[in-house]
């Protein structure tokens, strides 16, 4: 049941969506802490970079399939005593990553990573939704994204540090500790929520029937099926070039890593902007213009990293690839949160199901053409991919 009322969000307490994006933090560098890592790991383990990036595949994969499971449950249990028990669940695969004794072992141990981190974002975005107005959604999701944004850089620059000078064990130690604290800092916020936002509905039937029907339900929206196609093809075609950008600087324009990643993190200083800017942008654009100028933006960007003669061009095109994606990114999932708003959690956790299980393919097809076509190729064709996904879901879109 979504609160409509300012009094009645006045009530909950000021910090809890800042600690939900402390949750996205830790969510984000989770995922991307490995790009960096993929010619260390390759030369620790003695395999080809092409199928390394399964420790990015595999996370990737788990995270999609579990939103399919997370979401009725935080819709059932309430979603944000979830997703304090989900951070608890990181802080032991985050462990399980850093103990891992061989790569086989590391693989498994992101697959169960990927699983336990798969209730945050999805299920945070479901919650706010539950208690901020479809008008005041937008500039609210932004800002909690801002745990998200800033995660990704510090992914990449751990990931790119711990590669040149520590043992590649390190930042998953790090994570597991930093879960820890941000479970038990959510739960002390779970137990001082008003009534309206503990929102669950009584569960009817057998579990596995209910979970159909409630993404049945969600299905049969022909405007949501083109949001999840949508947001499918652009978790392909962005992460697809986006994975291997550190590793394309390090190949062709011969940087270390720790500055590869330093750069690529700049990705997430371009979210940041968008997230202090987002208000104006909304008003300014809509939705139509946000999603049209962000395809375009991260197209540019990305060929420009592709084609660009020298490493300083990626300097404005990272950032510029970070603004155009939220811009793009933001308006989808605003859409999913409108999709079956009796329904939101299961309806959010299919749309992020969607996003990550695109990202698991395009990072898949990324490392078999990689070793065939080279990184520059490859990231010149997501490019020209999200382009076209951006420009089609513009001029479907209403208004």
């Amino acid at each position: 049941m979504e609160a409509s009322s300012a009094g009645a969000r006045s009530v909950i307490p000021r910090f809890t969506i800042p600690a939900l994006s402390l949750a996205a933090f830790g969510s984000a560098i989770s995922l991307r802490v490995t790009d960096p890592l993929l010619p260390r790991l390759a030369s620790e383990f003695g395999i080809p970079l092409g199928q390394v990036a399964y420790v990015i595949t595999v996370f990737s994969i788990a995270y999609g399939i579990s939103q399919l499971f997370f979401g009725p449950v935080g819709d059932r249990f309430g979603k944000y005593f979830v997703i304090a028990c989900a951070c608890l669940a990181c802080a032991g695969t985050a462990l399980l990553c850093a103990l891992a004794p061989n790569y086989p072992m590391l693989i498994a141990a992101r697959l169960s990573a990927g699983a336990t981190a798969a209730a945050i974002i999805p299920l945070s975005m479901a919650w706010i939704g539950d208690v901020v107005p479809y008008e005041e959604r937008q500039p609210v999701l932004a800002q909690f994204l801002i745990g998200q944004i800033v995660g990704i850089s510090a992914g990449v620059l751990l990931g790119g540090y711990t590669a040149d000078h520590l043992s590649w064990r390190f930042p998953f130690f790090a994570v597991s500790a930093y879960f820890v604290v941000v479970s038990l800092t959510l739960f002390a916020f779970h137990r001082r929520l008003p009534p309206h936002a503990l929102t669950t509905h009584k569960a009817e039937g057998a579990a596995l029937r209910r979970m159909f029907n409630e993404f049945r339900l969600v299905l049969a929206q022909p405007w949501a099926r083109v949001v999840l196609i949508t947001v499918f093809l652009e978790g392909a075609f962005l992460y697809g070039a986006f994975a291997f950008i550190a590793s394309h600087l390090h190949a062709v324009h011969h940087l270390s890593l720790t500055r590869a990643a330093s750069l690529v993190m700049l990705f997430g200083l371009g979210g940041f902007l968008y997230a202090v800017a987002s208000r104006g942008l909304v008003r300014r654009l809509g939705e139509k213009g946000l999603t049209r100028w962000g395809g375009i933006f991260v197209s540019l960007s990305l060929l420009t990293i592709s084609l660009a003669p020298s490493w300083w061009w990626a300097i404005p095109a990272c950032f510029s690839c970070g603004l155009g994606f939220y811009m793009l990114h933001n308006t989808l999932q605003i859409n999913a949160t409108q999709m079956a708003p009796e329904r939101r959690g299961a309806a959010v956790s299919i749309f992020a199901s969607c996003f990550f299980l695109g990202q698991s393919a395009g990072v898949g097809a990324a490392g078999w053409a990689i070793e065939r076509f080279g990184t520059g190729n490859v990231i010149a064709v997501g490019a020209l991919g999200v382009l076209a996904v951006a420009a089609i879901f513009s001029h479907l879109k209403k208004n």
